[in-house]
């Protein structure tokens, strides 16, 4: 009888309802990830927007990254189970696991990055930038890939540390920095450090990706496949959280000031969060013709070569 209650524990405790008692989250501590940062900060109010939808005894964990490839590391690592992330850091994972770690199964931003300029840097086109220094967030993240496809489409021969521009992976707080010493004729980034840049540094926005797709959310496969019914309801509370952000926008802002503040330990104004939300567009949405984007401009800075049929990687739950 000892033996058998004893089993009935083991296998309980090692059972996938007990393993979906902890959801581990990721994302960044940028505007284009609003809707984890919202929910981010309910979790630390004890009104979690994902605890009080996906049933009793669920606990998020959140952790944070400063770039796309970082968060595809942790979901390798299995670290992580979902991650709000970029397009090609998604899709780079997609392919380097040929096709078997990552699942999009949702949208949830499009616009938030730009490519800012020195204000006396003396750039008016693309073929200026020859010679130039620019700071992207992380190599091979969704805007140094864009940068670096971007620049080779205005002429510019790109390799990885060189070339005729030098593309610098650099995190978005020291970015500023530099930017603001002169260490750097431009940064392509995303909000809120784009306006960061304009209000702090005297940036000036030389390129928007007024409707290029920022962020999306991914899940790993193995959390796909262990916690079909959990995932589902996931994404179904990430869908209604872009809702009622849309229509909350005011309140949303605030909790979006106040988490960025907890998370970087920078007070953040609610005037520059106001002038970021006005960039991006939230959307659950998510085509595979954008993605298709992606892989072009990611074969073009030569990261990827051969790449899995993508329709596999968008999932609806």
């Amino acid at each position: 009888m000892r033996f058998l209650l004893l089993a009935i524990l083991f296998f309980s405790w090692n059972s996938p309802m007990h393993a979906g008692s902890v959801v581990r989250f990721g994302h960044f501590p940028n505007v284009t990830h609003i809707q984890a940062l919202v929910a981010h900060h309910l979790s630390r109010q004890g009104k979690g927007w994902f605890e009080e939808r996906l049933g009793p005894g669920i606990k998020i964990e959140w952790y944070i990254y400063n770039a796309g490839p970082s968060a595809m590391e942790g979901i390798f690592a299995n670290s992580i189970d979902v991650t709000y992330v970029g397009p090609s850091p998604a899709i780079n994972a997609y392919t380097k696991s040929n096709g078997t770690e990552v699942r999009i199964v949702s949208g949830a931003a499009n616009g938030g990055a730009a490519l800012v300029i020195q204000p006396d840097s003396g750039i008016k086109t693309g073929a200026d930038f020859r010679g130039k220094r620019i700071a992207t967030p992380q190599l091979g993240n969704t805007q140094d890939v864009a940068c670096r496809a971007w620049l080779s489409a205005q002429g510019l021969k790109i390799t990885q540390w060189g070339g005729d521009a030098k593309v610098l992976p650099t995190p978005n707080p020291d970015q500023l920095s530099l930017f603001i010493m002169k260490k750097l004729d431009a940064v392509w980034t995303v909000e809120p450090w784009v306006s960061r840049l304009e209000r702090e540094a005297g940036g000036v926005v030389f390129l928007e990706e007024k409707d290029s797709v920022t962020t999306v959310l991914v899940s790993s496969v193995k959390f796909q496949k262990e916690q079909p019914e959990l995932l589902r309801k996931i994404t179904a509370a990430h869908r209604e959280l872009t809702r009622w952000i849309k229509d909350h926008p005011a309140e949303s802002q605030q909790m979006v000031v106040e988490e960025l503040t907890a998370e970087t330990r920078t007070k953040i104004s609610p005037d520059l969060v106001a002038a970021a939300w006005k960039r991006i567009d939230l959307t659950d949405a998510i085509s595979l013709g954008a993605l298709q984007s992606f892989v072009a401009n990611a074969q073009k800075a030569g990261f990827l070569k051969q790449v899995p049929p993508l329709e596999s990687l968008i999932v609806n739950p």
